[in-house]
Order: structure tokens, then C-alpha cells, then sequence
């Protein structure tokens, strides 16, 4: 009897997101599971910019960097024979995670511990922080180290189904060197 059916990843499209992704995607492919790739266009974020000409196209640009990030999962999950569905979404990330989780039956969430954030992070506290504090599905995160890149998919797959084979309870997620780094698990 399969762990997952149906696993929720958000991704901001960035390199280092991308870890989180390929953990989502060869937890399901181990899982025979579907994944549901989501984009949060953060519209709280940009709706206090002033309304100059020059703001014109950022609606533009932010739909243009979703597709290009979802476009990438679909590539990644095709590697990996898994299936995927995919959606932007508008709104506050951590609340639209969480919804998103819980009102398309998801049984778990895979995040990276940050991605795109900096400052944001300081002022506005961790997404993955709130989405692991608020929601009701649970929540694995995976450790995003800087300055890594993502494992290729072998490597990736590699490290999962050694993890796997080890019979290892612990959530983890795996570095670019494959081996396993701290990851949480919620719910």
C-alpha cells in the first residue's frame, strides 16, 4: 500500500527550488503518486507598487517566470515517468499552499526550506516556516544548501533509492552530493 497518492510541490522556479522539486517527484515515482506542481504569483507583494508605465508588464513578467518554472517540473516529472498537474495561483504563498494542499486532496507537501526570500525572509518570516505551522496535510521540507546546484536526475534517483533501501524512517532530503540532510516532517 503506497505512503502517497497525490503529493503538493510549489516551486518559485528558481535553482535551488528545483531540489525540492526532484524530492517531490522521486518520492512519487517510488509512491506509483501524481504531483501537483503549483506557482504562487505573490500578488500582496507587488500590489502596493506604484501604477507608473514603467510597472505596465510586471504582471506579464511574474505569469511568464510561473509557466517557465511549471514548464520545468513537467520536463523533470517526464524524466521520471511521473505524473503531473500543474497551476499558478494568486496570492499570499504560504495561505495559498496550504489551501491549495487541503482542497485538492493532497496527502503531503514537499518544499524547499527557502528559496527566493533574502530580506523578505527577515521582515516577513519563512513560507515554508508558515505553511509547516499551518497546515493541516502534512509537511516535508527539504534542506536547501547555498550555493549547490540540483542534483541531475540520476543523481537524484540514486540517492533516493539508496535512502529508500537503507530502510530509513527519518524524512530527509538529499544535497547535491546525495547524501541526506535534515528535512521535516508534520501533520
Amino acid at each position: 500500500m503506497p505512503l502517497y497518492d497525490r503529493i503538493l510541490v510549489p516551486t518559485d522556479g528558481s535553482p535551488e527550488g528545483e531540489l525540492a522539486v526532484c524530492h517531490a517527484l522521486d518520492l512519487a515515482a517510488v509512491h506509483g503518486a501524481s504531483v501537483r506542481a503549483i506557482y504562487v504569483v505573490d500578488t500582496a507583494r507587488y500590489a502596493g507598487m506604484p501604477m507608473e508605465t514603467t510597472w505596465e508588464g510586471v504582471g506579464d513578467l511574474l505569469y511568464d517566470d510561473a509557466e517557465s518554472a511549471l514548464e520545468t517540473v513537467a520536463e523533470l516529472a517526464a524524466d521520471r515517468d511521473v505524473d503531473v498537474e500543474t497551476a499558478v495561483v494568486e496570492g499570499s504563498p504560504s495561505r495559498e499552499i496550504i489551501t491549495h494542499a487541503e482542497e485538492t486532496g493532497c496527502d503531503l507537501v514537499v518544499m524547499g526550506t527557502h528559496g527566493r526570500g533574502g530580506i523578505d525572509r527577515l521582515l516577513l518570516g519563512s513560507v515554508a516556516e508558515k505553511v509547516v505551522r499551518g497546515s493541516s496535510v502534512p509537511v516535508l521540507t527539504v534542506r536547501i544548501g547555498d550555493g549547490e546546484e540540483p542534483p541531475s536526475a540520476a543523481e537524484s534517483a540514486a540517492a533516493t533509492e539508496s535512502a529508500g533501501s537503507e530502510g530509513s524512517a527519518t524524512a530527509g532530503g538529499t544535497d547535491a552530493e546525495g547524501s541526506v540532510s535534515d528535512a521535516t516532517e508534520t501533520g
